[in-house]
């Protein structure tokens, strides 16, 4: 039978997360480029459900504003006391049409491995076998912890035990519940209606639905996953880094297979929001975040960290450090450079060695190829940037551009007093400070004429090394002869 789209899907992430030690919601603590609730909430979404509830407690307003930018159209219920799993999920159906009917799936905040796809299976056994409720279970070599699955003479799930409720029998049972579920709805509702605190926590627990299910008749059963880490979730810092480890490492895989080269995979990082063309390389050390896109064949790395950065196609990357900005086809980058939000390299473009960029537009064939700060810049195709160039766009008060035309060439060491129009086809002499607009074909000189003082050295530093090997170096000259006489 072909799984249906659930009436609804029920997140618990209200937890107080008091294990991570942090002013942050656990929820909202990050891997691969998404925090563990928007893990959660993808997953869900790819369910097509008819509702999708977040239950949020602890930091619930930065919970909900996250919730916000992650998923606009999911809706929040609040858990106002931590007393268990079945009052979050209780507080979860306040937010659904009290009449909804069909299937409701329960997932946690805090298991950002969980496939869409194995919650599909999940689903398609629930109604294959048109059970009250489905369990996601999972075998572990340590099941410590965890409730564990009491199975019935007929294969199906007698009861879930809490690990510290379970006897010295039962906690040797190595298949374990994930707290992920398929209810049917009015079997949950009716379920919920009569939990008690009758437990060693004192709480209301979710898993005490199935034996209500079992003592009413209704069959319960469960799907165990052969993927394990799927069903892990997050309580510590530990299991935290654990996991993301291991999120990265299935990138990385995927992105192999799909034609990517991976130099060292124990030392580069992609989020799962990254866009990676085939026969792209990623050298040692190298991070890509966030909705960074690299096109056909280029090289990023090594030693290289780029956020919210589109590569084009053949361009290279090495040792530097990017967010925002634009790399175009076969333009190349670094090594020790700092590009910042609003850098845009044209085609073929270069930003070399030492070089800042900031808010600034480098044309199509332009150099800006070492020592340089470019902020509000806008730089011609195949201008020439000179060593040590300083775009000075800063007054004090506001910023101001600078227009570096086409095919223009800025000496080195040369300062541009913003706000400044360098016309196509100009040269700005080695060491100008420039503070008017050049024409087009004009050369700016804008330095001081240079003084040879003879014997200051001499007068002002006397005794030391300077003057010595000054005095060493005058005494070696030739002696100038007078002419001689006809």
């Amino acid at each position: 039978m072909t799984s249906h789209r659930p009436a609804a899907v029920v997140i618990m992430a209200a937890g107080l997360g008091t294990r991570m030690k942090s002013a942050t919601p656990k929820v909202l603590h990050e891997i691969g480029g998404r925090s563990l609730v928007g893990h959660a909430v993808l997953t869900a979404r790819a369910l097509s459900p008819e509702h999708l509830v977040v239950v949020v407690g602890n930091g619930r307003e930065l919970v909900e504003e996250h919730l916000k930018v992650v998923d606009p159209e999911a809706r929040t219920a609040v858990q106002e006391q931590q007393l268990g799993t079945g009052d979050a999920v209780r507080a979860g159906l306040t937010a659904v049409p009290k009449d909804f009917d069909g299937s409701v799936v329960v997932t946690s905040g805090d298991v950002p491995l969980l496939e869409a796809e194995t919650l599909h299976d999940l689903i398609a056994e629930h109604d294959k076998h048109g059970n009250a409720v489905t369990v996601l279970t999972a075998r572990v070599p340590d099941p410590t912890g965890y409730g564990r699955i009491v199975q019935g003479p007929d294969g199906t799930v007698a009861a879930i035990v809490e690990h510290k409720d379970a006897t010295a029998e039962q906690r040797a049972i190595d298949e374990i519940n994930a707290g992920i579920y398929v209810f049917d709805a009015a079997t949950l509702r009716d379920a919920l209606s009569r939990l008690t605190t009758d437990n060693a926590q004192g709480e209301l627990y979710l898993t005490d639905v199935i034996g209500i299910a079992r003592t009413d008749g209704k069959r319960v059963g469960s799907y165990v996953t052969d993927d394990e880490m799927q069903t892990e979730g997050v309580n510590d810092r530990v299991q935290l880094a654990t996991l993301r480890a291991e999120l990265n490492r299935r990138t990385l895989m995927r992105l192999m297979r799909e034609g990517v080269t991976i130099v060292d995979p124990n030392t580069t990082w992609v989020d799962q929001t990254v866009q990676v063309a085939r026969d792209v390389m990623l050298l040692p050390n190298t991070q890509l975040h966030g909705a960074t896109t690299v096109d056909e064949g280029a090289t990023i790395g090594p030693d290289t960290t780029l956020t919210d950065i589109t590569v084009g196609a053949g361009a290279t990357i090495i040792r530097t450090h990017g967010f925002s900005a634009i790399i175009g086809d076969g333009a190349s980058v670094g090594p020790f450079a700092y590009l910042r939000p609003g850098t845009k390299l044209g085609v073929k473009g270069k930003i070399g060695t030492f070089v800042e960029t900031k808010n600034s537009t480098i044309g199509d064939g332009a150099k800006v190829p070492h020592l340089t700060y470019a902020g509000d810049a806008t730089i011609g195709d195949g201008a020439n940037i000179g060593a040590g160039t300083i775009f000075a766009n800063y007054d004090g008060v506001a910023k101001h551009p600078t227009h570096v035309g086409k095919h223009s060439f800025i000496g080195s060491n040369s300062v541009i007093v913003a706000p400044r129009t360098i016309a196509d086809g100009a040269y700005l002499a080695a060491g100008t400070a420039l503070t008017e607009d050049v024409g087009p074909g004009e050369i700016a000189v804008a330095r001081g004429r240079q003084r040879n003082i003879k014997g200051w050295v001499a007068r002002k530093r006397a005794g030391t090394k300077t003057a010595a090997a000054a005095e060493a170096a005058l005494s070696d000259q030739p002696v100038d002869q007078p002419d001689e006489q006809a």
